[in-house]
Parts: structure tokens; C-alpha cells; sequence
């Protein structure tokens, strides 16, 4: 018998596979595209300020959570496959950020990362459709490309609806241009010259502080040509300046405002009627942050032949306005044992008799501060917000002046000679970034912006004795200022709704009309003409009539280019604008100064 023994053949293994096949990718399509979708939304639309900045941080990271719950639990997708995945997400995402600008930082987590997503996204795609084999190698390769590209750029700051401007890295900055050019000129004007000079005092028409004397944005006494078809502002000149967010003042024909020069912060004198520069004053100091760029926020104050000035890292000079030598200097930020605000110091300073008061902020009970004009002497320190961008003003309520500032701590009111707390009024909102400045009316109501929450409210203030007290007419969110003043006129208040001019009734606080969007700019009041004098947020400069019944735009004219916060100003019939790059000169026709009560 024989016997044939049959061998069993080796069976094949199969392939090894992940429970329930291949894995579902619609929840990751479905978020990454409902991420780009409400980037693209919330650029198009209206929006306050703060929401777009809460967004541009909230999302990113919705979006992370959302992502990491579906990869995480994600049985479809091999476990190996899920840790090399968020392993190459963030270990790229680490070794790209020491590689980039330093102005990309913000954007690596709020653009970087879901651009990583969605390309991981995408990659699972391609490998599913195509079968490619190395798909560990070229997920590496493709999420290192879409790192590596924010290597090569930089942000130029954004505008208001951080809509950002970006450039390749290696292509020069606009300061740096300026900077270029400086150094190719001949004819530099002198650091602190001899005080040769006479000293300079003050004219009628000359334009001393911060949106006027009063710090209301009125132009008074003036009247100018509203047909600018056919007599249009003359350009006399333009020229490029260092990076500020300062205005600028005129005191008779010299000009002055702050600037960045690369590492050196300066306060500049300029001949008004030419643009050719005077004089510099120098500090080695450097502020910067993505949103708003480099340079100096606040503007300069003139008094007594003096000027005060305060630079973005808390810098308090005081130098002659004839020759720029130095009088006295001060860092407020360390005498109030302070840090700069997160956009910097924008106060501009405030001379009230002999002594200049400026915010220094903090959270101490130092944050408004009093020097002596003369000596730089400390007179006294008050308690009043810990962060402001606003600016101290003068004020007289009830017979009796004022000191006012509003800051994340209301409106707060304090005694310019002694610093002693008057009255506060209006909800503490810490760290709120309150700008715009306060508006008195009949001498005993103040309309001031985001006194309880956003919006702008008006305040009835009245003294019992040796007490005072600020009560609440009405509050509405109906015109939402944010950074952009606002200006009073003939029982209305017209000022900005975000994006678009808007104008309210005083005493009820209803709105009359919305319209004109002319980005975040900055408004100015003709009261003789009844006449706006507004700067939108591109440059153009605009003549809207200041009219409760409707919006009518009078004229027009393309001042600049780019980014423009900065403030304009009419002095001795000359148009003045600036922004962060470029300062011009414009001839007003039919310009007439009127005397006062003529």
C-alpha cells in the first residue's frame, strides 16, 4: 500500500485592513471648507473691529478641536497613520516658525495651521484616489511646502478689518524706502540745532493739539470752496515720512508730528508751506506690533513755545518747537511702573496752566500723571483707567474744569490742578481698547463712546455740594465708534457705525441716517458751513454736510495712498493729511479766516 501524502499549500495572507473600510473624509472636507468659507464671509461683511479680532483667533481654533475629534476617533485610519499625521503638522509648524518674519507669528496658528489641515485633507484625497504607495513621504512633502511658504512672506500690518497686506519678505519695507532715500539726500536737516530761533507763539489759525484746542475736531471760524469739481484742493506738496499714527500740528509756518526712523524714534519739525524738514529730535526706541506696524501713535502738543510729545514706548519730551534741543524727558511707563498698552502709548499730552498731563496706565493707581511744563517736575498722580488709547482733555462741567479721560475703567474725571477724583462714570470693561474722545454739551453733559459695553451713551452731570454725579440719559448701540471720533453739531452727533458714517440724534440717541463706507477714517466738523471734513480709511478726503436729514457727499479728492488712520488738519488755508507712509499738502480754495463772534 502506498500511500500519497498531500501537503497543505501555504494560503496567502491577506492584506491587512482597518475596520469598515476606508475612511469617511467628508466631516474633515465639510470643516475645512466651512473654515474658508466664514474667512472669505467675514472679510466681505460689516463687522466691529473686536469681532473680527475675536474671530481671526476663535476660529482657527474651532476648527483645531473639531478636526483633532474627528482624526482622533477615526478607527478608519490606521493609528500609526493618525500619530505621523499630527506628529508632521506640528513638528513642521515648530521648525517653520523660527524660519518666518517676525510679522508672521500671529499668522501661523490663525492661517498656517488650517492650511495644514486642509492640505492633510487634501493628501488623504489624492492617496485614496490614486493609491500612491509613498503617501507618508509625500504628506511630508506637501505639508512641508504649505509651511514653508509663510518663510517667504511677510505682513505689512492689516486694516481695520485685519484684512492683511502681504509681501514677499525680501522685498523692502516702506520705512525702509523712506530710509533709503534719506540717506541719498544732501541737504538733512540738523539733530536739535543751535536755539538760534526766536521762540514761536501761538497765531489765530494756527492748529495747536490734537484735533483742535478743545480736542472736539472743530475747525473754527473758517470757510472754504465746497465745489472741489471745479476748484479742487492744489496740491502744494508730497513727500514720504517714517511710520507714525501721529497728526500733525501748525504752529504759523512750521509743522511738526512724530515718526519712525528705523531705530530711532524722532519728533520732526517741517516747514509747512514747503514740506522741507527743519529740524529732529531723537530717542533710541521702537515700537512695533503686526496689526498697526512701527512708530509713534500720539501727537504732539504746543504751549508756550514748547513742545510735548509722547513716543509709543512711554517717552515724555518736552523740546523747543524753534530748534528741537531737549528741555526735559521722562519714561511715563516707568514712573507709573507701568508696561506700554498691547498697540502702545497713544495719548497725545494735554498743558493745562503749567503742567502737562499725560496717561501712563498700569495697574497701579498711578495712571495719570502731571509734570511741570517748565522742570519735568512730577506735580501729582492720579487713579484712573489701566488702559486707555484716548487722550486727556480739558473740560469745564458745572462751572468747574476738568480733566477727562475715557479708558476700560468708564470715563473718569479728575481736578487738572490737584489730580483729586472728581466723578467716574460708565462700566469697567478691563482691557478694552476706548479711544474716542469725550463731548461736552451745555456745560453739563458729556457724549462719550462705549460707556456701558459697546456704543456710545450720554451722561447728565450735576454737584451736590462738594459731590458729584453722573447719571445715564441714554445709551445706544446705533453708532459704534471704535477707534474714529466723532464730532457734535446743532443737537446731532455724526461719527462712525464701524465701517460707515452714521449721524444720531443728542437728544434721544436714535439714528438719522447710515451711509457713506468709507472704512474706519476719521471725521472733522466746519461748523460755519455746517460741513464734515472726513478721511477715509483708503486716503480720499471727503466733504459730506453735516446735514440730520441725509447723507449728501460734496466733494472728493484722492489725498493718499494706503492705510490712513491719522487725523487731518486745515491750518492758515492749507489742507494737511498723513498716514504711515506719505504726508501731503493741499491749498484750499476760497479759504477765509473769520474773528471770532464775527
Amino acid at each position: 500500500m502506498t500511500t500519497q501524502a498531500t501537503q497543505a499549500q501555504p494560503s496567502t495572507p491577506a492584506p491587512a485592513t482597518v475596520a469598515g473600510g476606508p475612511p469617511r473624509l467628508w466631516p474633515a472636507v465639510v470643516l475645512v471648507s466651512l473654515f474658508w468659507l466664514g474667512f472669505v464671509v467675514m472679510a466681505a461683511i460689516e463687522k466691529p473691529y473686536f469681532h473680527a479680532f475675536l474671530y481671526s483667533m476663535g476660529a482657527p481654533a474651532l476648527l483645531l478641536l473639531l478636526f483633532s475629534i474627528w482624526w482622533w476617533t477615526n478607527r478608519r485610519i490606521p493609528f500609526s497613520d493618525r500619530i505621523v499625521g499630527c506628529l508632521l503638522v506640528i513638528v513642521l509648524g515648530i521648525l517653520v516658525a523660527p524660519l518666518c518674519h517676525r510679522s508672521i507669528g500671529f499668522a501661523l496658528p490663525t492661517l498656517g495651521l488650517p492650511l495644514a489641515l486642509t492640505v492633510l485633507t487634501l493628501w488623504m484625497f489624492v492617496v485614496r484616489w490614486t493609491g500612491f504607495a509613498w503617501k507618508r513621504l509625500g504628506l511630508l512633502v506637501v505639508l512641508a511646502i504649505s509651511w514653508g511658504c509663510f518663510a517667504l512672506l511677510r505682513f505689512d500690518g492689516a486694516n481695520a478689518d485685519l484684512q492683511s497686506t502681504i509681501r514677499w519678505r525680501w522685498t523692502p519695507t516702506p520705512e525702509e524706502e523712506f530710509l533709503s532715500a534719506k540717506a541719498n539726500q544732501t541737504n538733512i536737516a540738523p539733530v536739535a540745532p543751535p536755539s538760534s530761533n526766536a521762540p514761536l507763539t501761538l497765531s489765530p489759525g494756527d492748529w495747536p493739539s490734537f484735533r483742535g484746542p478743545d480736542r472736539n475736531g472743530i475747525i473754527p471760524n473758517i470757510t472754504i470752496a465746497t465745489d472741489w469739481k471745479t476748484s479742487p484742493p492744489k496740491l502744494l506738496w508730497r513727500q514720504r515720512v517714517g511710520p507714525a499714527w501721529s497728526s500733525v500740528i501748525v504752529i504759523g509756518d512750521r509743522l511738526f508730528t512724530q515718526e519712525q526712523r528705523g531705530e530711532q524714534e524722532t519728533v520732526v519739525c517741517y516747514e509747512a508751506s514747503t514740506g522741507k524738514e527743519e529740524w529732529v529730535h531723537t530717542d533710541t526706541a521702537r515700537f512695533w506690533e503686526a496689526v498697526s506696524g512701527a512708530g509713534p501713535r500720539a501727537t504732539p502738543t504746543f504751549a508756550g513755545g514748547w513742545l510735548f510729545t509722547l513716543g509709543a514706548t512711554g517717552i515724555l519730551n518736552c523740546v523747543d518747537a524753534a530748534s528741537g534741543e531737549p528741555l526735559w524727558s521722562h519714561n511715563v511707563a516707568t514712573d507709573a511702573s507701568a508696561t506700554p498698552p498691547m498697540w502702545g502709548y497713544a495719548s497725545s499730552p494735554l498743558v493745562v496752566d503749567d503742567k502737562v498731563i499725560v496717561f501712563a496706565g498700569g495697574k497701579g493707581d498711578r495712571n495719570l500723571l502731571a509734570y511741570r511744563t517748565a522742570s519735568g517736575q512730577p506735580v501729582w498722580a492720579a487713579q484712573a483707567s489701566h488702559d486707555s488709547y484716548a487722550s486727556p482733555q480739558l473740560a469745564t462741567i458745572g462751572g468747574q474744569r476738568q480733566c477727562l479721560l475715557l479708558g476700560d475703567h468708564g470715563l473718569t474725571a479728575v481736578d487738572p490742578d490737584t489730580g483729586h477724583s472728581l466723578w467716574q462714570f460708565g462700566w469697567v470693561m478691563e482691557g478694552a481698547p476706548r479711544t474716542v474722545q469725550a463731548h461736552i454739551v451745555d456745560g453739563s453733559q458729556v457724549v462719550a463712546g462705549t460707556l456701558s459695553g459697546q456704543g456710545v451713551g450720554l451722561a447728565n452731570v450735576t454737584r451736590e455740594g462738594d459731590e458729584w454725579k453722573a447719571s445715564e440719559v441714554w445709551t445706544t448701540t446705533e453708532m459704534k465708534p471704535e477707534f474714529p471720533d466723532f464730532v457734535v453739531h446743532r443737537g446731532h452727533v455724526y461719527g462712525f457705525d464701524g465701517a460707515v458714517l452714521c449721524c444720531l440724534d443728542l437728544a434721544s440717541g436714535k439714528r438719522r441716517w447710515k451711509a457713506g463706507r468709507y472704512g474706519r477714517g476719521q471725521v472733522m466738523l466746519l461748523p460755519e458751513q455746517d460741513l464734515l471734513l472726513v478721511v477715509s480709511e483708503k486716503g480720499d478726503v471727503l466733504l459730506v454736510a453735516a446735514d440730520p436729514e441725509r447723507h449728501r457727499e460734496l466733494g472728493r479728492l484722492p489725498a493718499l495712498a494706503g492705510k490712513t488712520w491719522n487725523h487731518p488738519v486745515i491750518a492758515h488755508g492749507r489742507l494737511y493729511v498723513r498716514n504711515a507712509e506719505e504726508m501731503a499738502c493741499y491749498q484750499l480754495a476760497g479759504f477765509e479766516q473769520k474773528t471770532p463772534g464775527e
